[in-house]
């Protein structure tokens, strides 16, 4: 099914709102993000072990090129996660998810620069590439700054404890001048570092399109990483207690989930369509926010919202068109599933 893979996508992208929103929400009665995500990749390893083990086909051999790669890879991802929380408290999520919209434009160049993605302006697919990416750009930064009229109005049972919430809420994330320049910067940093990720990964599903185990020593390499530096800057054993329901919740949901969930559907989708692919899915997350905060919260829709959705939609489908017709002009098959260790048994039947 050639859909699929987009259907994926999205639901990691609609996984991760969710796994944020919980997580926004348990930071705000003390959880600390360097527990939150230790806590997240350990949980997260344990549901791999399990799937590892449970699988049909014998354990692939691991060389020392590829340990090192994958080493590489977790310690980029969690480099990249501990600049992304720390420019939100620094900046302000505003700026986070302006500068999150830039992840397709970082892998792209960086996909030409290693020669993952061709270009040729004088093709259409190519042209539909770039056009598409600048595009969805554009409209995420369009709904991140822009708000407009009222196009839906709030919800009457939304109460007005509730809206006073949120205004303390965002006077809460609010930052200062010069801590906006730094968070800036650590925030670039951090959507750099995922785009570098998405490059290393599809240099590893080349030669080992094992997305179950890949994924499984990803989590465990930064569990490892991510509980010395926890422990480091919480040495106080009261900072990793989970003493409310959200942060249960939060923890729970995203480790066994959130985390394992888009971990693998990236791996996955980066095997079958390379990095530029899963890339030009971020921006939506804005989208998903937008679409779930009026559904389920009863906020009001702006217009800012309605046309930066329909501008990423647009570009989106011309990346998604632009990628297809390269690939029937030149009957490229780089991201196609190939052999694989395993004798060539797909993800979705790995446990049949």
């Amino acid at each position: 099914m050639e859909a699929l893979p987009s259907l994926a996508m999205v639901a990691v992208e609609c996984s991760n709102v969710v796994a944020s929103i919980l997580f926004k929400a348990a930071s705000l009665k003390g959880l600390s993000s360097y527990t939150f995500i230790a806590y997240c990749y350990v949980l997260g390893t344990l549901v791999f072990t399990l799937l590892v083990f449970l699988r049909k086909p014998a354990f692939p051999l691991l060389k020392f090129h590829l340990i090192s790669r994958l080493c590489l890879l977790a310690l980029s991802g969690y480099s990249g996660m501990m600049c992304a929380y720390k420019g939100i408290e620094l900046g302000s999520p505003t700026l986070a998810s302006a500068i999150n919209n830039l992840t397709p434009a970082f892998t792209f160049v960086l996909a030409v620069s290693f020669r993952m993605e061709k270009v040729e302006l004088r093709r259409a697919a190519s042209q539909a590439k770039i056009i598409g990416t600048i595009t969805s750009i554009s409209g995420a930064l369009l709904m991140t700054f822009y708000k407009g009229p009222v196009v839906f109005p709030s919800s009457p049972w939304t109460s007005s404890s509730s809206s006073s919430s949120v205004l303390l809420l965002q006077r809460h994330l609010e930052s200062s001048q010069s801590n906006w320049i730094i968070g800036g910067i650590l925030e670039a940093i951090a959507y750099l570092l995922y785009s570098c990720c998405y490059i290393l990964l599809a240099q590893i599903m080349k030669v080992y399109p094992e997305e179950i185990v890949v994924t499984y020593i990803y989590n465990l390499f930064v569990s490892l990483l991510a509980i010395p530096v926890s422990f480091i800057t919480q040495p106080q054993l009261s900072s990793w207690r989970l003493t409310d329901s959200i942060s249960v919740a939060a923890v729970l949901y995203t480790g066994l989930f959130g985390f394992s969930f888009s971990s693998c559907a990236h791996t996955w989708g980066v095997r079958l369509k390379g990095p530029v692919f899963v890339a030009i899915f971020r921006p939506t997350s804005i989208v998903i926010a937008a679409v779930m905060s009026a559904t389920f919260l009863g906020e009001a829709l702006y217009l800012g919202s309605v046309i930066g959705a329909v501008i990423i939609t647009g570009g989106l489908y011309v990346v998604l068109w632009g990628k297809a017709k390269e690939a029937e002009e030149t009957g490229d098959e780089e991201y196609r599933p190939g052999p694989s260790p395993n004798g060539g048994v797909p993800l979705l039947q790995s446990y049949k």
